[in-house]
C-alpha cells in the first residue's frame, strides 16, 4: 500500500515525498489507519520496520487539523534514550517540512543552555515534546510544565524502558497528563509487565504483532566457534584490508569496547567508540561521523542496540555473545535496513555456546558456523547441548568434586587435561572469578587452604555489571 493512498493532508504527503518514501511497511499499514481513529494502541514490531513513521504520520496529521490555538503540549513521545529522543526529532523535521508545526527535544547530559531551551521549548506551547523521563521529571518538578493538556501520548520502545527501570517514571509521567487521551504503546517484546502496564495507562487498545522477535530475513547471519584468545585475532582478519560499508563491533563491556578501538586504530582502520562514559557532545559527534561516512567502524556497548536508524550499515559483529536472545535481534537489526541485504557475525567462545543456542531457539534456526582460519589454529567443537549447557556444566563440576572428595586428590574443575583445553589466558576476570581450590589433604594443608579462600574472597575484585 502507497502514503499517497492515505487520507492524510497534502502537505504531508509532500514531505513524504521529499524524503523519497513511497510504499507503507506492514507495522505502517497495520497501525496509521487505527491511530488515525483515534484508538489506543500496542504495537509490537521489531526493530528497523518502520515504526516510528506509523506514529508520526497520523499524528501530524491531526495536530494540523486541529491546530494549537492555546499553545500547550498537545502530543508527548517518550523514549528511552537521548539518541532515539533526537532520531525521531529528525523523521518529524522531515515529514513536518511543510507544516506549521513546533517539536522540542527534551534529554539530559548538556548544559545549563539546553535546560533553558528545552524549558522555553515546552512552556511556550510545542506541538510535540519528545522526551527521555528523567528529564521530563526534572522539568515537571522544577520547570512548572503543563501536561494537562497533552491529547496524544506516545511510548517508544516500552520494554527497553521498563529494562532500564524506568516503570517508575513512566507512572509518574502519566499521572501529570489527562485521562482523557489517545495512547499509543510500541514494544519489540510484550512480557507481562507490558501488559500489566498497559492496563494501567490504555483504554481497550487495539493489538498489532508484526514479525515479533524474529531476524530480518535480508541478515546473512553466521558464527564463528573460538577461544576467547582467537576473537582478537578474528578481528584482525576480518578487517586485515579496509570494508567496503560501515560496520558495527558490539560487545557488553565498556573496557573491552575500549580495546577493540585501540587495536583496531593501530591497524590503520577508521574506528570510533562509542559507550556512556562519553559525554553528549562527544556521542553527538561519533554518531554525526558515521552516518556521514566519516567513521567506518563503530564499536559499541548496547547504546546503540536500538533507536539508531542508519540505513547503509553492511555488517555487524558480535564479539561477544549478547546477554539475551532479544539483544541479538536488536543488535543484528541495526544492517539490512530500508530494504537492503547486510550479515551479522557472532564470535562463540566455549563459555558462551550454551547462551548462542538459546538464540538458535528463540530465532527457530541454527545459525551457519564459519570455518576459523587456518593461521588461527584448531576451534573448539560446538556442542551446545552438552558439556557447555551452564546446567550440565554446574552438574559435572557437583560431580567433579564428589569425586575429589572420595579420592582424597586434587584435580582440574573442568575434567579436561589442560593440553585440550588451550590458549584460554589465566590474566582473564573471568577465570580469576572462577578459581577452584581442590580439596585439602591434611589438617595443616586445610589451614593453608582455608587461608588462601580467606584471602581470594578479600582481594577478588567486586563484580560488576557492564551495560
Amino acid at each position: 500500500m502507497r502514503f499517497d493512498e492515505l487520507a492524510l493532508n497534502e502537505d504531508i504527503l509532500r514531505g513524504i515525498e521529499t524524503m523519497n518514501f513511497q510504499e507503507m511497511t506492514p507495522v505502517q499499514e497495520q497501525t496509521i489507519p487505527v491511530i488515525m481513529e483515534g484508538r489506543d494502541l500496542i504495537g509490537c514490531a521489531q526493530t528497523g520496520t518502520g515504526k516510528t513513521a506509523a506514529y508520526t504520520l497520523p499524528l501530524l496529521d491531526k495536530l494540523l487539523h486541529e491546530g494549537n490555538p492555546d499553545n500547550v503540549v498537545k502530543s508527548l513521545i517518550v523514549v528511552p534514550t537521548r539518541e532515539l529522543a533526537q532520531q525521531i526529532d529528525v523523521q518529524f523535521q522531515g515529514f513536518s517540512y511543510f507544516l506549521p508545526v513546533s517539536t522540542t527535544v527534551v534529554y539530559g547530559g548538556g548544559d545549563g543552555a539546553g535546560w533553558d531551551v528545552q524549558k522555553q521549548g515546552m512552556l511556550m506551547g510545542a506541538d510535540i515534546v519528545i522526551a527521555t523521563p528523567g528529564r521530563l521529571l526534572a522539568h515537571i518538578t522544577n520547570s512548572g510544565i503543563d501536561l494537562s493538556h497533552v491529547e496524544y501520548f506516545v511510548l517508544d520502545e516500552a520494554d527497553r524502558m521498563l529494562d532500564m527501570g524506568f516503570f517508575d517514571d513512566i507512572m509518574k509521567i502519566v499521572a501529570e497528563l489527562p485521562k482523557e487521551r489517545q495512547t499509543i504503546m510500541f514494544s519489540a517484546t510484550l512480557p507481562p509487565k507490558i501488559r500489566q502496564m498497559a492496563k494501567q495507562i490504555m483504554h481497550d487498545p487495539a493489538e498489532v504483532n508484526i514479525a515479533v522477535s524474529k531476524p530480518n530475513e535480508a541478515i546473512q547471519q553466521g558464527i564463528y566457534v573460538c577461544y576467547e584468545n582467537q576473537k582478537m585475532e578474528l578481528i584482525r582478519e576480518l578487517f586485515g584490508t579496509p570494508a567496503d560499508t560501515k560496520t558495527i563491533i558490539f560487545s557488553s563491556s565498556k573496557q573491552k569496547v575500549k580495546e577493540l578501538t585501540h587495536s583496531l586504530k593501530r591497524m590503520k582502520l577508521n574506528v570510533a567508540a562509542m559507550h556512556s562514559d562519553l559525554e553528549q557532545e562527544q556521542r553527538e559527534a561519533v554518531m554525526l561521523n558515521f552516518k556521514n561516512g566519516k567513521i567506518d567502524i563503530l564499536v559499541a556497548t548496547d547504546i546503540v542496540a536500538r533507536g539508531i536508524d542508519i540505513e547503509d550499515i553492511g555488517t555487524v559483529v558480535n564479539y561477544d555473545v549478547p546477554h539475551d536472545p532479544e539483544d541479538y535481534i536488536h543488535r543484528i537489526g541495526r544492517t539490512a535496513r530500508a530494504a537492503a541485504t547486510g550479515r551479522a557475525i557472532t564470535f562463540v567462545n566455549e563459555k558462551e555456546q550454551g547462551k548462542f543456542h538459546r538464540i538458535e531457539t528463540f530465532i527457530e534456526r541454527d545459525v551457519e558456523q564459519l570455518p576459523l582460519p587456518e593461521r588461527l589454529g584448531k576451534a573448539p567443537v560446538y556442542e551446545p547441548r552438552t558439556e557447555h549447557d551452564g546446567r550440565k556444566r554446574s552438574r559435572n563440576r557437583n560431580a567433579n568434586r564428589n569425586r575429589r572428595k572420595g579420592q582424597g586428590g586434587g584435580g582440574r574443575s573442568q575434567g579436561k587435561p589442560a593440553e585440550n583445553n588451550p590458549q584460554e589466558p589465566a590474566t582473564q576476570g573471568a577465570q580469576s572469578a572462577a578459581t577452584t581450590f581442590s580439596e585439602p589433604t591434611s589438617a595443616s594443608e586445610g589451614r593453608s587452604t582455608n587461608r588462601r579462600r580467606r584471602n581470594h574472597r578479600r582481594h577478588r575484585a567486586p563484580r560488576k555489571v557492564e551495560e
